[in-house]
């Protein structure tokens, strides 16, 4: 029993997920953002931050972001309560992108 959890164990660390090939949402955006400085490692290093601090339908909120940069404001400028603690918890997932996805 023990070596059959110990298999399951290593599977799980070094197989890759399905969501790894296809990639999360906010990389896809970060990927398909006309940006210079955009690249696999950085966008994956953002999409990791994001899965390990954000709600999923926070990061679908964060990917749309990248296409539309005014719905940022929008969100920062918003009198809602809701868009206040969002921006709150957007501003700390970009100080920690910061923090870990340096070059």
């Amino acid at each position: 029993m023990k070596r059959v959890l110990l298999s399951f164990a290593l599977l799980t660390i070094f197989l890759p997920s399905q969501a790894a090939f296809a990639g999360g949402s906010i990389e896809r955006a970060c990927l398909s953002a006309d940006r210079a400085n955009a690249s696999r490692a950085l966008c994956g290093c953002i999409q990791k931050v994001a899965d390990s601090m954000l709600t999923g339908t926070e990061r679908s909120k964060v990917a749309k972001f990248f296409k539309d940069p005014h719905r940022s404001q929008a969100t920062r400028q918003s009198d809602r309560s809701s868009d206040e603690r969002f921006w709150k918890k957007y501003k700390r997932f970009g100080q920690a992108v910061t923090s870990y996805c340096r070059r």
